[in-house]
């Protein structure tokens, strides 16, 4: 038995004062009206409706049901109501999760901007490298920079990241320039632990010939600005997102080596569960980064930095 249905039936059928009344306004037919009501009792063992030809009458245990199922079912359509209106206004807390360095450098500017275009709207942002279970650990959305995503979520791509492999002055005068992918396994490399490829790096030649080098680490980490921050110190050769090192490039601190070979660039993508009731909050935001990331550099996984 429905009881949700049954109670709903059972105060119908009081409001109306009729059974065929109650069929009426719940568009079903009288002898379902009685099966649920009969059933009802049955499940409550007591008699809830006193039946009579001419009129129907409340028992006492009726009486003390009917006001109670009456609140209930007043309670649900009130939360079904919020339910509702939630999946249409955007409001409420928003919990987004983001790799470390690209969630301080690139996203944190651009959340003042939604907040004051969404004041309802509560950001819990949480910045962590490791790739999460968005559904497990209680997201709504999460930022990746990924070439590949969990077919059980949806994936909006934002833009590209490009990657540079990159050393300090100081270590190419100590160790030499690495002219070709083959010379990266002779040098002391800087790794991410969570990269795609672990030790093995692959470039894109001049060619568009794919080639591939097994480099030996000096410091792997799980956060790409520690790597940076041994780079500069010319520790070794580093490979990192353009928006981590293109600032370093430009100012002189690290020099990109083997400028004719590339790594293959990455995807940043909006990573959220379903498309079947999506919330307001998710899909202003995901809108939101979208337009954010449409007319900049990163769509296009040129440079650094967005929405500046």
């Amino acid at each position: 038995m429905d009881r949700l249905r049954a109670y709903e039936v059972f105060v119908t059928v009081v409001a109306r004062g009729s059974f065929t009344k109650a069929a009426d306004a719940l568009d079903t037919s009288p002898a379902n009206v009685t099966r649920y009501v009969n059933e009802l009792e049955a499940h409550l063992r007591a008699r809830l409706i006193n039946r009579t030809s001419r009129r129907l009458s409340l028992t006492e245990g009726g009486e003390a049901l009917f006001d109670r199922a009456k609140s209930i079912l007043e309670e649900v359509a009130e939360t079904e109501a919020l339910a509702t209106t939630a999946s249409l206004q955007p409001r409420g807390r928003l919990r987004i999760n983001a790799p470390l360095s690209f969630g301080s450098l690139v996203l944190a500017p651009l959340w003042p901007k939604f907040m004051a275009k969404y004041p309802d709207v509560e950001l819990d942002i949480a910045l962590i490298d490791r790739v999460v279970d968005i559904v497990e650990e209680g997201y709504d959305l999460a930022i990746r920079i990924s070439r590949t995503t969990s077919g059980n979520h949806i994936a909006r791509r934002l833009g590209c990241s490009q990657n540079l492999v990159c050393a300090s002055s100081d270590y190419l005068a100590l160790h030499g320039m690495p002219k070709v992918p083959a010379d990266l396994a002779r040098h002391l490399c800087l790794g991410y632990t969570y990269g795609a490829t672990s030790d093995e790096w692959q470039f894109a030649g001049p060619d568009g010939t794919l080639e591939s080098v097994r480099v030996r680490w000096a410091l792997r980490a799980n956060n790409g600005d520690t790597a940076r921050a041994a780079a500069l110190a010319g520790s070794g050769v580093i490979w990192q997102p353009r928006f981590v090192i293109g600032q370093d490039v430009q100012a002189g601190r690290l020099v990109e080596v083997m400028p004719g070979y590339r790594m293959p660039p990455i995807d940043i993508l909006a990573i959220y569960a379903s498309r079947r009731h999506l919330s307001a909050k998710v899909r202003v935001m995901v809108d939101f980064l979208v337009e954010a990331f449409q007319d900049s550099p990163l769509a296009k996984g040129e440079l650094a930095g967005v929405g500046k």
